[in-house]
């Protein structure tokens, strides 16, 4: 199925591409979330009368973006679990805990917007995560797990 980007999406194009796409992807994500039109005559001809007004929006994303970003720039977050001696958890500590941490001391984290390509920490110490801000725009941030010993 082929649609217009009205932005940029990471692993898919850039703001006016015409792209093609899976027909689920089209019709339960970027269609409805406004992030793409069908790729007919009279779309493509109204993108191309709109593109600078959709240029305008995608600049001002990416500004919010990297003030977002700068709010991030060496974040650092202590979060507590239970652990054993050896230093592994009784469990993990999740995406969730970790945006709670980070929404606390700086600025609202989103639990999607974070990237942990090894999955829930599992083991104390220093980890870093990355925080997907925009398709353009990652932060890196430091977490601290801390075992408390029962």
């Amino acid at each position: 199925m082929q649609v217009i980007l009205l932005e940029s999406i990471s692993n898919v194009g850039a703001l006016g591409d015409l792209v093609e796409v899976r027909p689920g992807f089209a019709r339960n994500f970027l269609l409805p979330s406004g992030k793409a039109q069908m790729a007919t005559k009279d779309n493509i001809a109204d993108f191309e009368q709109r593109r600078a007004e959709y240029e305008a929006q995608q600049a001002e994303q990416l500004v919010e973006a990297n003030k977002r970003a700068a709010g991030l720039a060496g974040a650092s977050v202590t979060v507590l679990a239970r652990s054993g001696s050896e230093g592994k958890l009784f469990g993990s500590v999740g995406g969730d805990e970790i945006a709670a941490a980070l929404t606390a001391k700086y600025i609202p984290v989103e639990k999607r917007e974070l990237r942990m390509p090894d999955g829930p920490l599992r083991t104390t110490g220093e980890h870093e995560i990355a925080v997907h801000i925009h398709a353009e725009v990652d932060a890196m941030v430091t977490v601290i797990v801390e075992g408390e010993e029962e």
